[in-house]
């Protein structure tokens, strides 16, 4: 069976409807994962699609004098970014279940590109709700979803953000569960989710474990990535969970720093933590990245911080803004604003040997950025 909950964070509060629909994901899941053939699958896909294993690179001019900083350069990856690797494993899943159309939310746009993507590989329907601003934040990547052959759907109410376009998602599945897959993009929702997006971003950490010994013949002395929901975090720390010498690092944003400020709450279908008020009541979530701006974040990190073996720190927007410039500038690598957060707090932590997880490229966020 998968990970249901992770101390007190997890589980499912979902309409009735979709527990039969949770339920079948399960059970197709932990088959998935019982057949050697789904695991073939993915590895060939991973390699010959997506150009795994991504590379490890160390920077020469950005790290400041004392620090060696590596970059696991996921920026690499087909589509720009981690977010392929889930997207891949949940539609082979998908298809295992006999679904022909797939719904997805995206915020920065790089999980929708990823969906569009995998749905035109395997001739798959598919829709991506999206919030009107993060529409015209990441409007590259709205085109990218429609040459891909998605249909994006605006959100147009709340924060008109990633928030809302998850919540549109799952009413869209609920209305046509018996012939619709939601394919989550980050490891939030409802079990076994969480689990099913931990495991396939892991490849990202275990990669980073061993290319760290082959290269360096030592783990890192710490590991830090920028968390939104979390996947390209959880995914990267989950190679080093049992290494108790290297810290794990979390960067928020400052402005949706939800375990850094956040309580105890249920938001989409699970418990974490969230920005919520003392009735439980949701609050708005800011940043300049449209891939951090969200409430939440999945609940094997509330775990992790609550027990102690990852920390979590924040960056600001113009933290951020200047980390990626600083990495242009000195070594020719345009940054996504959500690893920028990290790359911000690279710079001055108190470590010799730093692994960051760069997660995705600039080119979607170049318009934010030279408006900023």
């Amino acid at each position: 069976m998968t990970q249901m909950t992770y101390g007190e964070y997890g589980g499912r509060y979902v309409p009735e409807t979709l527990v039969p629909a949770l339920d079948e994901l399960e059970r197709g899941w932990v088959e998935a994962l019982a057949d050697p053939s789904f695991r073939e699958e993915l590895d060939r896909l991973g390699s010959r699609y997506v150009g795994r294993p991504s590379p490890l690179y160390e920077t020469e001019r950005f790290a400041p004098p004392g620090r060696r900083i590596v970059l696991k350069r996921e920026d690499l990856n087909h589509t720009g970014a981690h977010k392929i690797n889930n997207a891949l494993g949940q539609i082979l899943l998908a298809s295992r279940l006999g679904k022909r159309r797939i719904v997805a939310e995206t915020g920065a746009g790089q999980h929708g590109v990823a969906t569009a993507t995998v749905c035109a590989r395997f001739g798959l329907d598919c829709v991506v709700y999206m919030g009107a601003e993060d529409m015209r934040r990441q409007h590259p990547n709205v085109e990218r979803m429609r040459l891909l052959g998605a249909e994006v759907r605006a959100v147009e109410f709340g924060t008109r953000t990633l928030k809302e376009a998850t919540s549109e998602a799952i009413r869209d599945w609920i209305a046509s569960v018996e012939t619709t897959y939601y394919l989550i993009g980050s490891c939030v929702g409802p079990a076994p989710y969480p689990s099913i997006v931990r495991e396939l971003q892991a490849v990202i950490g275990r990669e980073a474990r061993a290319q760290m010994l082959e290269s360096y013949d030592r783990l890192p002395d710490a590991v830090i990535a920028c968390v939104g929901g979390g996947s390209n975090a959880i995914g990267l720390f989950a190679g080093f969970l049992e290494d108790a010498d290297v810290r794990l690092v979390g960067v928020e944003a400052a402005g949706a720093a939800s375990l850094g400020s956040g309580r105890p709450a249920v938001l989409h279908g699970a418990r974490s933590s969230v920005l919520a008020d003392a009735d439980g009541q949701v609050l708005d979530a800011h940043s300049i990245s449209a891939g951090l701006d969200y409430p939440g974040v999945g609940p094997e990190h509330a775990a992790l911080r609550d027990s102690g073996r990852a920390e979590y720190t924040t960056a600001t927007d113009e933290e951020a803004l200047a980390a990626f410039h600083r990495l242009a500038e000195t070594e020719g690598i345009l940054p996504a604003l959500e690893p920028a957060h990290a790359l911000a707090r690279a710079v001055d932590l108190d470590a010799e040997l730093i692994l960051v997880g760069l997660s995705g490229r600039g080119d979607k966020d170049l318009a934010e950025v030279l408006q900023h």
